[in-house]
């Protein structure tokens, strides 16, 4: 009996220290690389997030996982041209600030194109898509519109932020949150929109840019939650409530309730310009906030644009509490959270490397410029080949551009390119592409009937390059290779894949930073191919494109 007592107890101990021996640990960001504005969802055991691209097509990419450490993006929301094109818009224009919901088997994304269709919202019956062509929603004005579904009351709610009162701001980025009731049925507000934040959570100490608001509800309490303060270094997360949807909501006296504002500017490895946050419960039980921050390599100086970050949230009292701003967010968070890999699934988060081929097509993360011209490129077994277009990059068309997210400070992207240019205004090459007036350009041409490799950066918001040097190459073999370090950028080629020439050394990175540019994007490696204004039958084909990432912090 003694014998059987101590096996029943053994084997009890060894069930609950098996169910609590796995571990997972989420290292930030858990999407490095420009994926700014996160919006995420639970459906059962299954996450799924979105996120802006402004001038980017496909738009808004939405990512599975099921663990909150593995993503694996399964489609884009915008991914037709006859639902939308961004022509004529400069990058950090287009698509604004998404945010996903879910009720009674379908799925919801809001946004707000910024110049030309406003605030719309689409639907799908599979996360993947597709989704419906936009519907528009033209007493919706302002950005960020969010749905809340009411499940005791069947009753849906648009959340957005909007205009001063009156139109009259007390100051510069006066701005506020309402609501108008929603019919998710028909696709339209109902009733009259109410005003349920003036300003901020204290109008007093006139905060800006009160905007990303979400709603959920704990217990009796609706939680409206916002972003205050820009999405800059004074980025935050503020929390108010309600027991009555319609208000009125009390700010929370902790607020703002994640920030990292406060802390030591000249600290090692920072996460800055953390907030817009959405809240969800993690499979493990516990509750967490995702939310986009950025990782600066000096100053506010960064090229990998806003990324999605993780932490774990905590509540008290019914009151959400992330990272109040006297501690800073970690890489890295231990998690009792099982984890769960996908299939076929690009790396993330960490460090990491891969080579991509065109035989199966285009990966979904890879991106054009505004819309997609099918006509000027074809994937196949021999690689990517782009049809020279006369559009440029200086330009706001539709240029022959593949890219993909540069997704670590110190980063390299590698080419293999066969072509062979009939003109001087021929060029193909790699790019690495901020916006219209902040790249780099490395291109095989010709000049005076010779072949060369010429490196180009582009002058400060103007349409204008720089030749920044050129050597000789023969017709056969030629790779090219661009690396980052921080805010420094070296140029490099070779003609036999093994022995690397250097074009240039240590370039300027803070050029392609998003503090100069001025704009909302991140850092983009693209395969490009141009004839400069002039027709042409002429094509480039890269074999493939290569990516490492090898951050010190993320090992």
């Amino acid at each position: 009996m003694v014998i059987k007592k101590i096996f029943l107890v053994y084997s009890y101990l060894l069930i609950v220290g098996t169910a609590f021996a796995q571990k997972t640990t989420l290292v930030n960001p858990i999407l490095t690389g420009f994926y700014p504005d996160p919006s995420i969802v639970k459906v059962g055991a299954d996450y799924y997030s979105v996120h802006s691209t402004f001038s980017y097509f496909p738009g808004l990419p939405i990512m599975h996982s099921r663990d909150l450490k593995n993503w694996k993006q399964i489609g884009n929301v915008i991914n037709r041209p006859s639902q939308m094109d961004f022509m004529g818009e400069r990058m950090s224009r287009g698509l604004f600030a998404p945010a996903i919901t879910y009720y009674k088997g379908i799925y919801y994304v809001t946004c707000t194109d910024i110049d030309h269709d406003g605030n719309f919202v689409v639907t799908a019956t599979n996360p993947a898509g597709p989704y419906s062509n936009p519907v528009k929603l033209p007493e919706v004005r302002g950005i960020d519109p969010s749905i809340y579904f009411d499940e005791a009351t069947d009753k849906a709610y648009i959340v957005y932020n909007s205009d001063a009162p009156d139109n009259k701001p007390l100051y510069s980025g006066h701005r506020t949150i309402r609501m108008y009731e929603f019919d998710y049925k028909n696709l339209k507000v109902v009733g009259e929109q109410k005003l349920l934040v003036n300003g901020g959570v204290d109008i007093s100490k006139k905060p800006v840019w009160i905007e990303g608001p979400h709603v959920m509800k704990r217990n009796d309490w609706y939680i409206l939650y916002c972003a205050e303060g820009g999405t800059s270094v004074n980025h935050s997360q503020v929390a108010l409530r309600s027991k009555d949807i319609w208000g009125p909501y009390v700010p929370f006296e902790g607020n703002p309730v994640l920030t990292q504002r406060e802390l030591p500017a000249d600290r090692p490895n920072p996460i800055t310009s953390a907030g817009h946050a959405q809240f969800i419960e993690g499979p493990d039980g516990k509750w967490y906030s995702i939310f986009l921050a950025v990782r600066p390599y000096e100053g506010d100086y960064y090229n990998t644009g806003r990324e999605m970050f993780i932490a774990p949230l905590t509540w008290v009292n019914d009151w959400p509490m992330i990272e109040h701003g006297e501690k800073a967010i970690e890489y890295k968070y231990e998690t009792n959270i099982k984890e769960v890999k996908q299939k076929d699934a690009l790396p993330q988060n960490g460090n990491f490397s891969y080579t991509m081929k065109f035989d199966k097509g285009l990966d979904l993360s890879m991106m054009h410029l505004r819309t997609v011209d099918s006509s000027s490129f074809k994937t196949s077994k021999n690689g990517l080949t782009l049809t020279l277009k006369p559009e440029t990059i200086s330009e706001l068309g539709n240029p022959s551009f593949v890219g993909k997210r540069q997704q670590h400070l110190t980063s390299l992207a590698e080419t293999e390119l066969v072509f062979s240019p009939k003109s001087e205004k021929e060029k193909a090459g790699l790019v690495i592409y901020q916006d219209e007036s902040h790249y780099y350009f490395l291109a095989k041409s010709i000049k005076e009937g010779k072949t060369q490799v010429e490196l180009y950066k582009s002058i400060h918001r103007k349409k204008e390059v720089e030749l920044i040097n050129t050597l000789p190459v023969g017709n056969e073999k030629l790779v090219l290779r661009i690396a980052t370090k921080g805010d420094k950028c070296d140029f490099a080629i070779s003609e036999n894949g093994k022995d690397f020439k250097i074009l240039a050394e240590n370039q300027d990175g803070k050029h392609l930073s998003t503090k100069f540019s001025g704009g909302f994007v991140g850092c983009v490696y693209a395969m490009y191919a141009t004839s400069n204004g002039e027709k042409s039958d002429n094509s480039a084909t890269f074999k493939y494109l290569k990516y490492e990432g090898n951050d010190a912090v993320l090992k």
